[in-house]
């Protein structure tokens, strides 16, 4: 009796039924996931690239990824095109 009257009074302050959120469960994790992986590869690559500024934002700011996404778009150091192989002029025999 007790309980069932403490759920009563809890049930105004928790306006969702369990059925909604068992649903949202799967968006939830899919987004933190999202987030964690650009979050992960931008920080490397600021990391490497010496972006200190870059990567204290992108540790504190959490946009969803919206930040990552700019940063690894626009931002990122391009990185430099391989050199070609030397080509020998000498015949071979």
């Amino acid at each position: 009796m007790v309980l069932s009257t403490a759920m009563h009074y809890f049930s105004q302050f928790y306006p969702f039924a369990p059925g909604p959120m068992v649903t949202l469960l799967p968006l939830l994790i899919l987004a933190s996931l999202w987030t964690i992986v650009l979050k992960g590869f931008a920080l490397w690559h600021a990391g490497r690239a010496g972006q200190k500024g870059w990567f204290i934002a992108l540790l504190v700011i959490n946009t969803f990824g919206i930040l990552e996404i700019i940063y690894l778009v626009w931002f990122r150091p391009k990185p430099s095109p391989a050199p070609a192989p030397a080509i020998s002029s000498s015949p071979q025999a």
